[in-house]
């Protein structure tokens, strides 16, 4: 059987805004290129925002019965059923495999007391069965657990896609994804795969958009310009950026777990208190974004990259994800990184949509773990060993 294959990649994000399916042409490579990943086209597909509220809901355990949790499992895989075979008529691909990350409703890679064990635990809803029963293709799922299971965070697993796509044995590259989390993956020039360095660096669009949701009733600050016209409570960053998470060493990831709506409640009391105008907040969390970005470079990648390649090599600092179409936090991570000596780039410049790229990532998992062979990268997450990831379940 030819390996070659046509693979849907479906990514829902913390932000819970929607779905993006990528259409990819896998197969295997020659050479130094062990793959070949064709990016085929892209779509998004909003959630109703009835259907959102629901998603942000069950991100609260105390908010949703068990019944309702269930139910919305079974009405997101037909979502994500929708959002697939819409995509596939609109770019006119037979496709021969689906990877669904699912939306996660909760994380905690970091072990902790529960019943007498220290238990690990991860959670993306979105029935598979739904999903391969409707398009009648294999459909891989879940696939967080497995990693978890062998001692690692669960999290980034996009790190695989970019050593695959964007290693270069010249250019030092830093592939940063601004969705609701803030994630990066450091690929030195020339760099082996135990080489590569990958972390949650904290919020990225996440506390941004709680805080206009609550201030202006809008689900997101279009192009930044909110938080273009306010003063920035530097107070506040510097308050936020002593807690624990920012300094803890990598391996590590987040969520909604650390800065969702609880945080944000706190976040916007220590913006009034300080006497913060709405602008004014929403300038704060979008320079929260930005120095927590630059300070993680600052602290945990800048020295990797010179231990692992040449300090005179090249650096790249690629952005993708929603948040690269805020202006005004592009312009703060420009001003942060550039006098570091890194060129800021956007994901399109290596010929990736900014928004399709983790959707393309889990299609290449979805490849991996079908034909067995494994998805993680152990120096990203803290796994003790590489494992093939997700479930499948036969269309």
């Amino acid at each position: 059987m030819s390996k070659a294959m046509v693979v849907a990649g479906v990514m829902s994000g913390t932000s819970a805004d929607g779905v993006d399916v990528a259409l990819c042409r896998i197969a295997p490579g020659a050479g130094d290129a062990p793959l070949r990943v064709k990016l085929i086209g892209h779509a998004a597909f909003g959630y109703p925002k009835a259907l959102r509220a629901a998603v942000l809901a069950a991100m609260d355990a105390r908010a949703m019965s068990v019944a309702d949790m269930s139910r919305l499992n079974w009405r997101l895989g037909e979502v994500y059923a929708d959002a697939v075979e819409a995509a596939a008529k609109q770019f006119g691909v037979k496709l021969g495999l689906v990877g669904c990350h699912g939306q996660t409703v909760y994380h905690q890679g970091a072990a902790s007391r529960f019943l007498g064990s220290e238990v690990r635990c991860t959670w993306q809803i979105g029935e598979a069965s739904v999903i391969a029963e409707r398009l009648r293709v294999p459909v891989v799922s879940d696939f967080r657990p497995a990693d978890l299971a062998a001692s690692g965070q669960g999290a980034p697993l996009v790190p695989m896609l970019d050593y695959v796509m964007f290693r270069s044995a010249t250019v030092s590259r830093v592939l940063q994804n601004l969705g609701g989390i803030a994630n990066l993956t450091a690929i030195p020039a020339g760099a082996s795969e135990e080489s590569v360095m990958a972390f949650d660096t904290g919020p990225a669009n996440m506390v941004i958009d709680g805080c206009m949701v609550r201030l202006f009733g809008r689900g997101y600050d279009r192009g930044g310009a909110v938080a273009r016209r306010g003063r920035v409570i530097d107070a506040v960053v510097e308050r936020v950026l002593r807690q624990k998470y920012f300094s803890a060493l990598p391996p590590k990831s987040c969520g909604r777990e650390e800065f969702g709506d609880t945080f944000v409640e706190r976040f916007l009391a220590m913006c009034r208190k300080a006497g913060a105008t709405d602008a004014d907040v929403v300038a704060t969390a979008t320079t929260l974004t930005a120095r927590s970005i630059v300070e993680a470079y600052e602290r945990f990648v800048w020295g990797h990259l010179g231990q692992t390649a040449p300090l005179a090599t090249r650096i790249e600092y690629v952005v993708a994800g929603g948040g690269a179409k805020n202006e005004t936090l592009m312009q703060m991570l420009r001003d942060g990184l550039e006098p570091l000596g890194v060129k800021v780039r956007l994901m399109e410049e290596l010929g990736i949509p900014a928004q399709a790229k983790e959707g393309v990532g889990f299609a290449l998992l979805a490849w991996l773990s079908w034909f067995g062979l494994p998805g993680n990268i152990p120096s990203a997450t803290g796994a003790k060993r590489a494992v093939v990831l997700g479930k499948v379940t036969r269309g």
